[in-house]
């Protein structure tokens, strides 16, 4: 097999959440230990910083990296999923992992993956693994997929945990409480390992102090000790939240000694998140008359912080570019949405995607109007074409969509 012949392979022989939804989902970690002790345990090699949460985690990745790399040091970061190239999912200093050590690696260890049923999700991240011990880099930041305590990133032992936040999301494997995601998110809670809670509810701290107790780990609740930050290229009204558990965990680094990163590394690692770790679609500014706005956020608590942001902007005119996944509790997030405005209905290109048609259907039920497209991109042109230089326009609803604008 030739690069490409491999990342089709990846795609199509293993089961992938972000295609397939909940036939990926793997309820222990049996085959991620497999995996790793096949590599001789990569992860043992590494320092890492582990990062759970429902909404921000990604932001807060990026973010820890690019501090790090202002502060001359060599970091990895996984984060997931990617929205062009496979390849965006595994990073050293902002470059990308090369083709060829992705292939190298599926090549030497396909059999292993066949083998043993490996989801694409163990064998990514023991790819993470190999490459950044090769690598030898300084730290590595690991962003979890989903949840923490059965994630197959969970085989690691961090030098800090993190999380971010709990929010309704991924009930279907989670919970459906606040307590009962927080306790999944709780399990990258390691044995005499600090941890940092960005935001938390009365129903979240309780969860979270008793796993920190049972583990005699240092607990750390960012919003409560963080009361000054620093402006930041990641211009989103909810980053003020992740920028308190970056320097919360930042400020945990310097007091063990591990690191040595500077008030300087901290501002101008903030204002170049962006270029130093190639992060797009957070609140992502696409073109300026009119402005146009992509953003990721698909749930409620990430959606409602959005939403408001959107209100406080000025314009004539609002045109929504609108697809979600099929999965996506649609009476939970539709409400949201602004009924004064033009919606543009569209499926994002993956099998889990909904069809414009039932979306628009759902939507038309919530007082949001608008028309159906055959796809993203046409979608997004029709707005482009209707929208006069004061007007503004938003895309999102699913990282997939934003993917195919971006």
């Amino acid at each position: 097999m030739n690069y490409q012949e491999t990342i089709n392979w990846i795609f199509n022989q293993l089961p992938m959440y972000q295609l397939q939804g909940a036939s990926a989902y793997k309820k222990d970690l049996t085959n991620a230990y497999l995996l790793v002790n096949h590599l001789n345990n990569p992860q043992v090699k590494l320092k890492c910083i582990h990062v759970a949460g429902t909404n921000g985690k990604g932001s807060t990745s990026h973010m820890l990296a690019s501090i790090l790399q202002e502060a001359g040091y060599k970091v990895g970061l996984y984060t997931s999923p990617h929205l062009k190239d496979f390849r965006e999912r595994i990073k050293i200093n902002g470059e990308m992992i090369s083709e060829e050590f992705v292939f190298d690696f599926i090549t030497k260890y396909k059999s292993f993956f066949e083998e043993n049923d490996m989801s694409f999700f163990e064998m990514t991240v023991g790819l993470s693994f190999e490459y950044f011990a090769k690598e030898k880099v300084d730290i590595a930041i690991i962003e979890v997929g989903m949840g923490g305590r059965l994630d197959a990133t969970n085989i690691i032992t961090p030098i800090i945990s993190v999380i971010t936040n709990i929010g309704l999301d991924h009930t279907q494997f989670l919970g459906n409480t606040l307590e009962a995601i927080a306790g999944e998110k709780a399990g990258i809670i390691k044995p005499k390992i600090p941890v940092v809670i960005g935001e938390y509810t009365p129903e979240t701290k309780s969860v979270f102090l008793t796993k920190a107790i049972g583990n005699e780990s240092d607990i750390y609740f960012a919003s409560e000790l963080i009361f000054k930050t620093y402006p930041s290229d990641l211009l989103g009204d909810y980053q003020i939240h992740n920028k308190k558990t970056v320097l919360q965990t930042i400020a945990i680094l310097n007091a063990n000694s591990i690191f040595k990163i500077t008030d300087s590394n901290i501002k101008e690692g903030l204002l170049k998140v962006k270029v130093s770790t190639g992060l797009e679609g957070r609140w992502d500014q696409l073109g300026e008359f009119p402005k146009i706005i992509c953003d990721t956020a698909h749930n409620k608590n990430g959606l409602e912080i959005v939403m408001k942001q959107i209100q406080k902007e000025k314009y004539d005119n609002l045109h929504i570019v609108l697809g979600v996944v099929n999965d996506k509790d649609l009476d939970e997030i539709l409400p949201l949405f602004p009924i004064k405005a033009q919606y543009y209905f569209c499926k994002p290109n993956i099998p889990r995607g909904l069809d414009q048609n039932v979306l628009k259907e759902k939507a038309f039920k919530f007082g949001l109007v608008g028309e159906v497209y055959n796809s993203v991109s046409e979608s997004y042109n029709h707005a482009l074409k209707k929208a006069t230089p004061s007007d503004f326009i938003f895309v999102g609803g699913s990282t997939f969509v934003v993917a195919e604008i971006v």
